[in-house]
C-alpha cells in the first residue's frame, strides 16, 4: 500500500475519533460548569481549551469564556481546525482520497454525515439544541465505525484506519483525565456530593460510567476510577485498552516497517499491563499521565517516520 493513502486512512481515522471524542467532553465540561461550587463554571469551561491547546486561538476571536462561545468555537468554526466542523471535514476529505480502498457503506456513512452536518451548521445550534447534536455526532461515529468493521477487508487499509483511531483515543484519555483532575482538585472541598457528580461526569466524557458501575460496588473512588481509566483491559477507552489494540494493529501491518514504533508501544503495553494502582497514586497521577502522554507522542511520531516520512 502506498505511503500516501496509508497517511490518508490514517488520518481519516484520527479526525473521526477527534470529533467523537470532542463532542464527549464539550457535554461534559457543559454539565460540570452547571455544578455547586462551580464559580461560575469558568474553570470547566476551559478544560476544553487546555486540553486542546487552543486557549490563545479562542481569546483572539472571542471576548469572553461562556457556554455559547464556547460551543460555538468547538462545534462549528472553521478558524478552529480542531473543531468537530473541521475534524469532520478533513476525515471526510481524506476518505474521498482514497474512497476506492473503502467500502461502499463506509464512504457513505463519513459523507453523509458531512452533508448532514453542514446542513445543520445552516440551521444553528439552538435549532435542536446542545445534547441533540451531541448525540447525533457520537451515533454517526459508531455508525460508521459499524460499517468499516462489517463490510471492509480486515487488511493493511483497516490496520492503518485503526491505528489512528486508537492513538487518538489513548491521547485523548490521557489529556481529559490530567485536565479533569486538576480542576477537581482545584475545588476540593469536604462536600462529597460534589465530588460524586464530578466523578459521574468525567466517566461519562470517557463512555466509562455504565462500565464502572458493573465493575465496582459502593461509592466513586479515586482509586477505582485511575484503575478503571488506565489499567483496565476491558473498557475500550482505557489507556491499557487502547496501547494494547496499538500494538495489535502495528503487529498486523504487513512488512519490516515501524520496528521502532512497535517497540516503544511494547514497553508500554507492559508498563500498563503490569502496572498497579497503588504505585500510580504514590508516583502521582498528574506526573504518570504526563509521562504516559510523553510515550503516547514519541509511538505517533515514529509511526510517522516509519511509513510516510517524506512520502
Amino acid at each position: 500500500m502506498l505511503s500516501r493513502t496509508a497517511n490518508s486512512i490514517y488520518w481519516m481515522a484520527r479526525s473521526l475519533e477527534r470529533a467523537e471524542n470532542l463532542t464527549r467532553l464539550l457535554d461534559v465540561s457543559h454539565n460540570m460548569s452547571l455544578m455547586p461550587n462551580s464559580k461560575g463554571g469558568q474553570q470547566e469551561l476551559l478544560a476544553p481549551l487546555t486540553i486542546t491547546g487552543r486557549l490563545d486561538q479562542f481569546r483572539e476571536t472571542y471576548p469572553q469564556l461562556n457556554a455559547e462561545a464556547l460551543l460555538e468555537f468547538f462545534l462549528y468554526d472553521e478558524s478552529n481546525d480542531g473543531s468537530i466542523f473541521s475534524s469532520i471535514r478533513s476525515a471526510r476529505d481524506n476518505a474521498h482520497s482514497v474512497r476506492d480502498k473503502l467500502s461502499s457503506e463506509a464512504w457513505e456513512s463519513i459523507n453523509a454525515t458531512w452533508l448532514e452536518l453542514r446542513h445543520r451548521r445552516q440551521r444553528g445550534i439552538n435549532h435542536e439544541g446542545v445534547k441533540s447534536l451531541i448525540d447525533w455526532i457520537k451515533q454517526r461515529s459508531h455508525e460508521f465505525r459499524g460499517a468499516a468493521y462489517g463490510t471492509m477487508l480486515h487488511n493493511n487499509v483497516f490496520h492503518f484506519m485503526r491505528l489512528g483511531t486508537f492513538i487518538e483515543r489513548a491521547d485523548n484519555t490521557a489529556r481529559i483525565l490530567r485536565v479533569k483532575l486538576e480542576v477537581m482538585e482545584s475545588q476540593h472541598n469536604s462536600n462529597h456530593a460534589i465530588d460524586f457528580y464530578q466523578w459521574n461526569a468525567l466517566l461519562q466524557s470517557l463512555g466509562a460510567y455504565e462500565a464502572y458501575h458493573d465493575k465496582y460496588t459502593g461509592g466513586l473512588t479515586t482509586r477505582n476510577v485511575t484503575e478503571l481509566l488506565i489499567l483496565s483491559a476491558e473498557l475500550p477507552r482505557s489507556l491499557r485498552y487502547c496501547i494494547g489494540a496499538l500494538m495489535s494493529q502495528l503487529i498486523a501491518i504487513e512488512g519490516d516497517q515501524g520496528q521502532a514504533a512497535k517497540r516503544l508501544c511494547a514497553e508500554l503495553h507492559a508498563r500498563l499491563e503490569y502496572g498497579e494502582v497503588d504505585f500510580i497514586i504514590r508516583f502521582g497521577l498528574n506526573d504518570y499521565l504526563n509521562d504516559l502522554l510523553r510515550r503516547i507522542h514519541a509511538i505517533g511520531d515514529e509511526i510517522h517516520r516509519s511509513y510516510w516520512e517524506g512520502a
